[in-house]
């Protein structure tokens, strides 16, 4: 048995005020159990504005919150995953880099991944996103083993791509963590299906703690995000939904249910090569 915390905030666009905030529930999620601790997406700021950015975020090797949480861990000895950070990159071009962070009970990252996918999208006439703009997608999937079981990495928009799921599965994942700042709008129609669905597609546990609220911002438009941090069994039930107050959820997971899961339907061993699709038109009748 393993017992997670899972973390849901509202982090503002102040990294300084998030770390206070974020340690104070950590250390709670620890008084309570939990083995295993899971933090939002940006955990340590939420801004739409670049310029504000710049001001504010740090390279990895230079970033207070990061050793901070390092420190933190090794404090209290458990397993520290920060969703993700918002940080510098250092590339000629400004954009920053969207990285998650699992770290070790002595406060060593032990892996670390940088979201491949960029929510560039148009949700409505008055609500659209381009992260590309202002991130650096990266190119590599993750999978760390720790001495609970073996977790995969994802960051929120993420989900939408199954077969990046797959493969994280078929690499030996039997948790993966899905960190999110889900949009309301999204959030309503499509976060518990979409969790679910890659679950019962990779039979792993899914851990997907989510940033909620208002976000207040001192410069730029403010965000609304969704919520409901979520823990989806391998079969497919929702073992957990935190809701849209912040605060800290615990919850105790089975691994051996993933196997299980995996017997009775072992999707996962049956991948068959095919032709890519072409498109195939009625023949045209002769005059």
């Amino acid at each position: 048995m393993l017992k997670v915390g899972l973390i849901q905030i509202t982090s503002s666009d102040q990294p300084a005020e998030n770390l206070q905030a974020v340690s104070a529930m950590i250390r709670e999620a620890h008084a309570k159990g939990a083995q295993f601790i899971v933090t939002p997406e940006v955990t340590n700021c939420v801004s739409a504005d670049r310029k504000h950015q710049s001001q504010v975020l740090s390279l990895q090797e230079n970033d207070v919150s990061l050793q901070s949480f390092r420190d933190l861990a090794a404090e209290l000895n458990v397993w520290l995953m920060i969703g993700s950070l918002a940080l510098k990159s250092g590339d000629p071009d400004g954009r920053f880099v969207n990285r998650c962070f699992l770290i070790s009970p002595d406060g060593n990252i032990a892996a670390k991944y940088d979201k491949i996918h960029m929510f560039d999208v148009a949700l409505s006439e008055t609500e659209t996103y381009q992260e590309s703009k202002g991130y650096r997608p990266g190119d590599a999937a993750t999978i760390a083993k720790c001495d609970f079981g073996t977790v995969g990495l994802s960051i929120c928009y993420d989900l939408r791509f199954p077969h990046l799921f797959r493969d994280l599965a078929q690499a030996g994942a039997q948790i993966i963590t899905v960190p999110s700042a889900f949009a309301t709008i999204s959030g309503e129609a499509h976060w518990h299906v979409l969790l679910r669905a890659r679950a019962i597609e990779t039979g792993c546990f899914i851990i997907a703690s989510a940033q909620t609220g208002q976000h207040m911002a001192t410069v730029g438009k403010q965000r609304e995000t969704y919520g409901h941090s979520l823990v989806v069994s391998p079969w497919g039930e929702v073992l957990l939904d935190a809701g849209t107050a912040t605060g800290v959820s615990i919850i105790e997971i089975d691994l051996e249910t993933v196997e299980t899961a995996r017997r009775r339907i072992p999707s996962l061993q049956h991948d068959r090569k095919y032709q890519a699709p072409k498109c195939q038109t009625p023949p045209q009748k002769t005059p």
